[in-house]
């Protein structure tokens, strides 16, 4: 999963496809908890890029979108927001796919 370097990369990805971005931190242990299964979940959802955003380095960011608890993923297609799962709970695999899946109807 590639990390997101500046603000201007995000204008310009989720302007230009379809994008998962994950908002975390190195410190979350719930983000930790998702970790070891996030390669599998990305190579089944191959139609979207998935972005790691370090909750750290883009608060700012995170204020903007309304991101106030980490793990949480926002999807865009084109500039449209298909979708987030935004909370401060910890999230189960399950709950990552259903996600995932609801952004295909």
């Amino acid at each position: 999963m590639e990390k997101l370097k500046s603000i201007e990369e995000f204008s310009t990805l989720k302007n230009s496809g379809k994008y998962i971005f994950l908002f975390t931190a190195d410190w979350c242990p719930d983000c930790q908890v998702i970790k070891p299964f996030l390669p599998e979940i990305e190579e089944s959802y191959s139609q979207f890029t998935f972005i790691y955003v370090d909750r750290d380095d883009f608060i700012d960011l995170c204020g903007e979108l309304d991101v106030f608890g980490i793990p949480s993923f926002l999807a865009y297609d084109h500039g449209q927001e298909l979708g987030r799962f935004v909370s401060k709970d910890r999230k189960s695999r399950e709950e990552i796919e259903q996600f995932l899946e609801s952004l295909n109807k």
